[in-house]
């Protein structure tokens, strides 16, 4: 078994006035040669953005770019025709393939979006571009895992590599099981918030477990906690 740690205040930090925004992995201006990547996962970004603010136009290649809402909205429009607002709740997913281009504005002129960014390498390259978002109900996570992007779309958002990302709301007290779908994956566990209990190990809210070589991870939650689970190849 192999484990990481990635702790809340030791990610990197970019503010741009109208972005704030904490880096796990490299990204930017952030460079930490220990920190580019978990096995296939590339980037995960919790980005804070300013009402009416966004990211203008530009390209994306061969990339598979996970999107979840935390609070707001975001107005998403692409070159492949894509015009769409994700909502709290929901999850977006563009297969960049052999190339787009794309903008990602805050929905409100008033009030901050904070979502997450997550890139993962692609299984093949240079597919035709897709995207894609789907609603997924709080109710079918609580105290339970509740895949929402995997490779056979079953009840899911497909994704063109053999990952799974899962959502689970734990009750205080509670305990659930991650199952690694796939031999030879490692799941990376991101605390959104609350304070869980795994492998020996505290986490608190943005705190993050990397584990690989397991079968299965059992998470005891010491608060009510939202976790994300982004299970991944790791070469």
């Amino acid at each position: 078994m192999k484990k990481t740690i990635h702790r809340a205040d030791s990610r990197g930090t970019a503010d741009f006035g109208w972005l704030k925004s904490r880096h796990t992995f490299s990204f930017g201006q952030y460079y930490n040669p220990d920190r580019v990547h978990f096995g296939m996962l590339r980037v995960l970004n919790d980005d804070v953005v300013k009402g009416g603010a966004g990211f203008p136009t530009h390209p994306h290649d061969n990339m598979e770019i996970v999107s979840i809402p935390l609070r707001g909205a975001l107005a998403h429009k692409d070159s492949t025709g894509n015009e769409k607002v994700i909502h709290t709740g929901e999850v977006q997913i563009m297969s960049a393939g052999s190339g787009l281009t794309h903008s990602e504005y805050n929905a409100s002129k008033a009030e901050a979006v904070n979502f997450l960014q997550i890139w993962v390498f692609p299984k093949e390259k240079d597919i035709t571009p897709r995207y894609d978002q789907r609603v997924f109900e709080t109710s079918e996570r609580q105290d339970k895992i509740q895949t929402v992007v995997s490779p056979d779309q079953k009840d899911s958002l497909w994704i063109n590599q053999d990952a799974w990302f899962s959502l689970a709301t734990i009750s205080d007290g509670n305990t659930i099981t991650y199952p690694i779908n796939k031999t030879g994956n490692g799941v990376y566990v991101f605390v959104i918030e609350g304070q869980i209990n795994t492998d020996g190990e505290t986490l608190d809210k943005r705190d993050a477990i990397g584990i690989s070589g397991v079968e299965e991870l059992q998470i005891k939650a010491s608060q009510d906690s939202e976790l994300l689970f982004i299970e991944v190849p790791m070469n």
